[in-house]
C-alpha cells in the first residue's frame, strides 16, 4: 500500500527537496517543527506501555511495525498473517522475535494484547474489527475503513457498542503540514473556498500494484481459504492474493487506495466531517490490462453543501500529488512536502476592459470618478507574490509515526483520536461513491436516511 494524502512515498521522496522548492518559490520557506508529543525520546512509564499485535503484516503492516518503533510506549507482542513468510518479515520489521500465527482469533484471545493493528485486505476489515471490539481490544485499522457501505456502519456500531477506540490509517491527518494547512484555512485567510482540487498520480508497475509474486508462494505457505473468507470462492490464485487491490472482491481500486487519503486530508483541513451529496466519475482502463477490475485513471467530481471537489488518480503519469484550495482571498496548495499560501489581490480595481468600447470622454469621466471614490491606500504598491508563505516538513519527515502515536496516546488516555469511526466511515463512503458512479455510468447520490448510495 502506498500511503498518502499525499502518499507516504511522496512525503519521503520530497522531504529532501525543500531546498529546491525554496529556490523555485519567491516566498521564504519555514521548516515546521516536529510534534514534541510524539518524538521517540519521550519517556513512557512501563505501566503505561500499550502492548499491541499486528493482524496483517504485508508491505503496509511491516511499514506500520517499523513506524511503531519510533512511538514512545508502544510494544509489539505478536503478529498474524495468512502468508507464512510474512511472519519473518514482521519480526525483522519490529526487530525482535514475537509469536506469529495465521489465525487472528488467537491474537484476540490473548490477555496481554491491549490493541491491534488491522492491515488486512479491505474485504476482511469488518470481520476483524468487529471481532476485536467484541474481545475488548482498541483498533488501528488501515484505510479505507470499509469494503462496502454496509461494512462501514457495522464497524462503527461495533466500536461504539463496545466503547472501544478506533483510529483509521490515513496518516496525513496527523501530519504537521496538514495541521498548518488547517490553521491557515480556519484563520479565514483564504476567504470563501468553493473549489478544491486534488490528485495523486503514479507511473510504475509498483504504483499500479503489479507486485512480484514471492517464489515460495503456494497453497502450502498461504491460507487461501481464510483469504477467501468474505469473498467468492475460487481456485488458488497468487496474483489475487498479492495484487488484491486490483480486484473488487477484496479492494476498491484507486478510490480505496488513494482517493481516501485525499478525502481524509480535505475533510480534516476544512473541518468537513460529512459525506458528499453527489458524485460523478469518468476514467478508464488504458494501460494496465492485467485482469484487474478497476480503471487505471479515474476522476470524480463531488458536491458538498458549501464547496465542490475534484479528485484524480492516474497510473499512467507521475505528476505526484497535490491538494489545492481556491478561495476568494487566497490560494493554498500542498505539493508533496511543502505548503504554499498565496493571497489574491482583492483591492478594488477600476474597470479596465469593457470601458474601451466607450467613447474616450465617457471613459475618462468614469476613471476620474472612480479614483476620486477609491484613493490609493498606503503603501502605494502592493505585490501579492511578496506576501506568499511557504512551509515545509523537515527532511525525511513521515507522519505515520505521528498518526500511530495519536492512537496509542488515545488508548492510554481514552481521549478521542483524530480519525475515528465516523470520520473514517465518511471518507470511505466518498470512495464508494466514486466507484459507484464510475461502474454505473451515473450520478451517485448519497441517501443519508437509508444510508445507501442511489442512482441519480
Amino acid at each position: 500500500m502506498d500511503n498518502g494524502s499525499l502518499t507516504r512515498r511522496q512525503f519521503i521522496r520530497a522531504g529532501a527537496g525543500a531546498g529546491a522548492m525554496a529556490a523555485s518559490i519567491a516566498a521564504k520557506v519555514t521548516i515546521l517543527e516536529r510534534n514534541p508529543l510524539f518524538v521517540s525520546s519521550r519517556v513512557v512509564a512501563p505501566s503505561d506501555t500499550v502492548r499491541f499485535a499486528s493482524i496483517g503484516t504485508g508491505v503496509r503492516g511491516c511499514e506500520l511495525l517499523e513506524a511503531s518503533l519510533r512511538v514512545p510506549g508502544a510494544e509489539c507482542v505478536g503478529v498474524c498473517d495468512l502468508y507464512d513468510s510474512r511472519h519473518d518479515a514482521a519480526r525483522e520489521a519490529v526487530k525482535k522475535h514475537v509469536p506469529a500465527t495465521r489465525d487472528y482469533r488467537s491474537i484476540l484471545e490473548r490477555k496481554d494484547v491491549d490493541a491491534v493493528i488491522v492491515a488486512t485486505m479491505d474485504h476482511q476489515h469488518r470481520r476483524v474489527v468487529v471481532d476485536a471490539c467484541a474481545a475488548g481490544k482498541d483498533v488501528y485499522c488501515e484505510k479505507p475503513m470499509s469494503h462496502t457501505v454496509e461494512d462501514g456502519f457495522a464497524m462503527a456500531d461495533a466500536v461504539q457498542k463496545a466503547n472501544r477506540i478506533l483510529q483509521i490509517g490515513s496518516q496525513g491527518v496527523s501530519s504537521i503540514l496538514y495541521a498548518k494547512a488547517k490553521e491557515i484555512f480556519d484563520s479565514g485567510k483564504l476567504g470563501d473556498v468553493c473549489m478544491i482540487e486534488a490528485y495523486s498520480d503514479r507511473n510504475s508497475a509498483s504504483g499500479a500494484w503489479v507486485y512480484p509474486i514471492p517464489p515460495d508462494a503456494s497453497e502450502q505457505t498461504i491460507d487461501w481459504n481464510a483469504f477467501l473468507d468474505g469473498a467468492p470462492k475460487r481456485p488458488f490464485d497468487s496474483v489475487r492474493f498479492f495484487r488484491w487491490r486490483c480486484f473488487a472482491d477484496y479492494g476498491e481500486g484507486l478510490a480505496g487506495d488513494l482517493f481516501v487519503h485525499l478525502i481524509s486530508g480535505i475533510h480534516f483541513i476544512t473541518g468537513t466531517n460529512t459525506i458528499a451529496q453527489r458524485a460523478q466519475s469518468t476514467g478508464g482502463l488504458f494501460r494496465w490490462k492485467d485482469r484487474r477490475d478497476f480503471p487505471d485513471l479515474i476522476e470524480t467530481f463531488y458536491e458538498y453543501p458549501s464547496f465542490r471537489m475534484v479528485l484524480r488518480c492516474n497510473l499512467n503519469n507521475d505528476a505526484g500529488g497535490l491538494l489545492a484550495f481556491y478561495g476568494t482571498k487566497g490560494t493554498m496548495t500542498i505539493k508533496d512536502s511543502a505548503l504554499t499560501f498565496r493571497p489574491q489581490d482583492t483591492r478594488p480595481q477600476p474597470e479596465g476592459y469593457s470601458i474601451y468600447g466607450w467613447p474616450a470622454k465617457l471613459r475618462e469621466e468614469y476613471l476620474k470618478k472612480w479614483h476620486e471614490e477609491n484613493p490609493l491606500p498606503a503603501p502605494l504598491a502592493f505585490r501579492p507574490e511578496e506576501e506568499a508563505e511557504t512551509f515545509a516538513t523537515p527532511p525525511g519527515y513521515d507522519p505515520v509515526a505521528d498518526h500511530q502515536a495519536n492512537f496509542f496516546n488515545a488508548v492510554r488516555s481514552r481521549k478521542p483520536v483524530v480519525e475515528n469511526e465516523v470520520f473514517g466511515n465518511n471518507a470511505a463512503i466518498g470512495c464508494h461513491l466514486a466507484n459507484y458512479a464510475y461502474f454505473n455510468k451515473a450520478v451517485a447520490v448519497w441517501d443519508a436516511a437509508s444510508k445507501k448510495i442511489t442512482n441519480g
